[in-house]
């Protein structure tokens, strides 16, 4: 079976079962259903409330960081996807009262406390929780909003929501009357909201029993570090190349500040090495990480692997600190003797802040590897491309017969979105261009 055909297939399972999890509640509302119809408004207005939770509630399962849930778009575009059903979500969810309050204003006594002061109160804040949930999710870094509480507040909001809006369908009663159709509903929310206690409790309870230790801490270049990680009593952690981890630092995993960084070597050592940039509140203190301190790490995940591509020519297109899933590759690829062809584009600020740039240089002379450095301030004797990463770049470098290259592209934001619409626009298919953004911390 071909790549594009096991894409395809793989792609279309995925998004036909979120359809169906989404218009569930709307079947099992109208299973025994025997009341007058309202009107046409009304039920719309109904229908959407029911497909608003039911994306929000897929929301739990979606982020649940689940390796085979939504193979095989990687970790990236499920998080994109993520993102745009939270939206829509939300967006049903305030089209079904917009919708309900327009067909009859009756409805308006659902928020009016002289009605009902606690119902009134839960979906009042209901409504603004969702609100805050998406604005915060969108404009976090302008709210200036640290990641770790964001990400306490994005769990909170979430089981508020979901909560609420399963305990305003119990209520109202109007399309879930029979018991059993109760207990679907609470058997729903509950294992949506157990994904989250899943996330959050289960799974930092196995890390402790499972701690590592900072054995070094080592500066690449000005602002990137690399931290080497060493397991304590244990055998280590199995991965591929190009995936990533979660690690938290300090003396227990119940804490706020959990980050996900590329693991940076190869895999096959007991020992792993995570390259971290400075960027927030929590990487500008790297630099001042003791060695012995404990660590957690929860992973692997990702799917910016080589392991599947079968095209004579793998082409990186990188970009900063982007260049570390590569880096784990290359090095995975020494170590097997892989003879592949590789070709990596590497957009840097200047020479001296190039993470690597004596690692790739090295790895030239064992792989069939060809690196093209793209520096935005070049010294004088520079006789490499200059600027930042272009259609005419790629254009020069990338091998004449594209349609036998699979790509992989990682770095800032600005750099994918050139290297991907430009791909696209030479016709390479979706399934031969891998993204990483690293835009979630």
């Amino acid at each position: 079976m071909t790549t594009k055909s096991v894409f395809v297939r793989s792609s279309a399972k995925w998004l036909l079962l979120f359809t169906v999890l989404v218009a569930a509640p709307l079947v099992l509302a109208l299973v025994g259903h025997q009341e007058e119809n309202r009107g046409f408004w009304i039920e719309f207005g109904v229908g959407l409330g029911f497909v608003g939770l039911a994306m929000l509630g897929l929301q739990f399962v979606i982020t649940g960081r689940h390796s085979k849930i939504g193979a095989p778009f990687g970790f990236d575009e499920l998080l994109q996807y993520h993102a745009q059903a939270g939206y829509f979500g939300w967006g049903f969810i305030m089209a079904h009262f917009i919708v309900l309050f327009l067909a009859d204003s009756q409805f308006l006594e659902f928020l009016d406390p002289r009605v009902e002061l606690p119902r009134a109160l839960a979906l009042s804040g209901a409504i603004v929780a969702a609100t805050v949930l998406i604005a915060t999710t969108r404009w976090r870094e302008k709210f200036g909003i640290i990641y770790e509480w964001w990400r306490a507040l994005h769990g909170v909001l979430s089981l508020f929501v979901v909560f609420v809006g399963t305990v305003h369908i119990l209520q109202v009663s109007h399309y879930v009357s029979e018991p059993w159709q109760k207990a679907v509903w609470v058997t729903l929310s509950a294992a949506a909201i157990g994904m989250l206690v899943h996330s959050r409790v289960w799974r930092p309870c196995k890390m402790k029993k499972r701690p590592w230790k900072v054995v070094s801490v080592t500066k690449e270049v000005d602002t990137v570090w690399s931290i080497e990680l060493e397991p304590v009593s244990h055998s280590g952690m199995q991965f591929k190349a190009g995936q990533f981890v979660w690690i938290t630092l300090g003396d227990t995993p119940f804490r706020l500040q959990q980050h996900p960084f590329t693991v940076s070597s190869a895999p096959g050592d007991k020992k792993i090495r995570l390259t971290i940039k400075e960027l927030g509140d929590f990487t500008s203190e790297i630099e001042n990480l003791e060695t012995g301190t404990t660590a957690f790490v929860e992973g692997p995940y990702g799917n910016f692997t080589i392991d599947t591509s079968i095209k004579t020519n793998n082409v990186f297109i990188n970009g900063g600190i982007g260049i570390t899933p590569a880096i784990s590759i290359l090095q995975d690829l020494r170590k097997k003797k892989d003879e592949r062809k590789i070709t990596v584009i590497y957009g840097t600020p200047s020479l001296e802040l190039t993470p690597f740039y004596d690692e790739l240089k090295e790895l030239t002379g064992k792989l069939s590897l060809k690196v093209v450095h793209v520096l935005e301030e070049a010294p004088d004797d520079w006789d490499g491309e200059t600027g930042f990463i272009t259609e005419e770049i790629m254009k020069r470098h990338l091998p004449d017969d594209i349609s036998n290259c699979e790509f992989f592209v990682c770095g800032p934001e600005p750099m994918m979105d050139v290297a991907e619409s430009t791909l696209r626009k030479w016709g390479v298919p979706v399934y031969r261009i891998h993204s990483e953004r690293f835009n979630i911390v």
